[in-house]
């Protein structure tokens, strides 16, 4: 469970890495799901999300599936963020205070104002491909890895 990111946006994060790896066909929803254990409905709602934002393209029919809209050097994280949980993450208060800022800071305000920069700037400069691994194995070993783990 991510602090950070909601479970539809780790999820889309998966997904864009997993349609990258295979650049030369359309990829299938039911594909994407059992290779990255996904529920199929789930990911349904977040490949069109990510489809309406201009991150990923979407095919209909037979021959369907879906594909990177643009090249993967030129999709950042922060575009997939943006398209499933929004960017307000950047300018609200970690701790859920309302009016928390410069003139009433919280707790923990300084600090995390770093920590937020520094995400902030890793997402807007990572492309997915900066991210991808050399095969598509390794990308279901990770998620593998990470639901043994949790």
């Amino acid at each position: 469970m991510s602090i950070i990111f909601s479970r539809a946006c780790e999820y889309g994060i998966q997904a864009t890495l997993y349609i990258a790896t295979q650049p030369d066909r359309r990829v299938g929803i039911k594909e994407i799901a059992s290779e990255l254990s996904i529920p199929v409905h789930f990911l349904a709602k977040i490949l069109q999300s990510l489809s309406e934002k201009g991150v990923l393209s979407s095919f209909k029919g037979v021959h369907g599936g879906f594909t990177l809209q643009r090249a993967p050097g030129s999709i950042h994280l922060i575009d997939v963020v943006e398209a499933i949980d929004g960017l307000d993450f950047f300018d609200s208060c970690v701790l859920g205070f309302p009016g928390c800022g410069t003139g009433k800071p919280c707790p923990v305000h300084d600090r995390w104002g770093k920590v937020r920069t520094t995400i902030r700037e890793m997402l807007s400069t990572d492309s997915l491909l900066d991210l991808l691994p050399s095969s598509k194995e390794k990308i279901t070993d990770v998620v593998e890895e990470y639901a043994r783990r949790h």
